[in-house]
């Protein structure tokens, strides 16, 4: 007769425990979120061969006809470092980022200090945006500014959620946040750098209202930043003359100061650019506005060069594409193991969407000019490995969110 054993065997003493998290740094037991990736690396894609069709006419004339893939060629090796680097942040525990949110904040503000020591850029124009550094060429602070920015608040807010009572008063949960806010944004101002204080404020103000903040501090708040800003545009002249030249490009093209004919020059060239693509575009590589008519068509001004080539349908599909991407980063803030690890997925994710937003808004001239670049498109190769360093960090968050 056969009998029943007296032992259970010891694989399935075993088996409910194969599914759990490795302890330490590194946890790689689950799987990222493979949609988010997929899209991003489409994005990243659709960026490159973007462009290399916008850039390689500037190049050739940058090179004196030596190189039409100077930029094209450094841009794929950040693209190639950064893929390189984000794949392994997102194997390593996100809370990391927890125990060093303080001394990344504090090496951010010095960084922004150190590029205001240092002589001018761009042939003499009096800004601070870069460190440059050997062999890798020039470093700009204020990225890493916006990412040190969202840790600390990250942080902050899942320190309070012990007590959610604690965000809605003003010493807890607005105070130490404006003070970090403020001295930042100050810093990069002076660069000065506007587009990069406009995105700080908008991800700073929207984490705190997401994190809890009472929502009349962030109304006073954001009266105050206007009034701040109005008494800077009328004290620093040349964000006057992008007011003008955002009201009326024609005018001041035809009877304006040489920097507000340049600037309609840039905001006219950029519209014609998008509204000759028309439906369908003029094809891959047929852009007649990147024959050094665009200024900075391939940086600031390379979603008006796509425009041109792909069309309304083509510029629809990289809307979708970027919309798709920020519905995964939402979803992954919205079903993270903690708290830190919500407000770290949100604060990334809308960094990427206010700046896909005022990109497209300053290209067809809703909003002036605030040379703010296009994420994954534009060239720059502190901005490209900074963002999908972050990426891998959302990666990382998405291993624990729950399904």
């Amino acid at each position: 007769m056969t009998t029943l054993p007296t032992r259970i065997p010891e694989m399935a003493l075993k088996a409910p425990t194969a599914g759990k998290k490795k302890a330490g740094l590194f946890s790689v037991s689950e799987g990222f979120d493979i949609p988010l990736l997929i899209i991003l690396l489409l994005i990243l894609s659709i960026g490159l061969i973007t462009l290399f069709s916008a850039s390689f006419v500037y190049s050739y004339y940058a090179t004196g006809g030596d190189d039409s893939f100077s930029i094209i060629r450094k841009q794929i090796i950040f693209a190639v470092v950064g893929v390189v680097l984000m794949l392994i942040i997102s194997t390593i525990d996100y809370h990391v980022l927890h125990r060093l949110a303080i001394p990344l904040i504090i090496l951010a503000e010095i960084l922004l200090v150190v590029v205001l020591l240092l002589p001018t850029n761009e042939n003499g124009l009096r800004v601070h945006r870069w460190i440059p550094l050997p062999i890798v060429g020039q470093f700009q602070p204020s990225e890493v500014a916006k990412f040190a920015l969202i840790v600390i608040f990250a942080h902050l807010i899942a320190h309070h959620h012990k007590d959610p009572k604690k965000m809605k008063t003003f010493l807890g949960g607005f105070l130490p946040f404006m003070i970090i806010l403020g001295i930042t944004c100050l810093l990069v101002i002076a660069e000065p750098h506007l587009s990069g204080t406009i995105l700080l404020l908008g991800i700073g103000i929207s984490m705190m209202f997401v994190g809890g903040t009472k929502i009349i501090y962030l109304v006073l708040t954001m009266l105050l930043g206007a009034g701040a800003a109005s008494f800077l545009i009328v004290k620093v002249g040349y964000e006057m003359d992008r007011i003008r030249v955002w009201l009326d490009p024609i005018g001041m093209y035809n009877d304006g100061t040489k920097i507000e004919r340049d600037q309609a020059l840039q905001t006219m060239q950029s519209l014609y650019a998008i509204g000759s693509g028309g439906l369908m575009g003029q094809g891959l590589g047929n852009s007649r506005q990147k024959h050094l008519f665009l200024p900075e068509g391939h940086n600031d001004f390379i979603f008006s060069i796509f425009c041109e080539e792909m069309g309304f349908v083509g510029a629809l599909f990289v809307i979708i594409l970027f919309a798709l991407l920020i519905w995964r980063g939402i979803s992954i803030g919205m079903r993270a193991a903690d708290k830190f690890g919500s407000m770290l997925a949100i604060g990334l994710t809308l960094q990427i969407g206010i700046q896909v937003f005022l990109n497209i808004a300053v290209v067809t001239n809703i909003i002036p000019n605030t040379g703010i670049s296009l994420p994954f498109f534009s060239y720059g190769g502190t901005s490209l490995i900074m963002l999908l360093a972050q990426m891998g960090v959302l990666l990382s968050i998405s291993r624990s969110a729950k399904v």
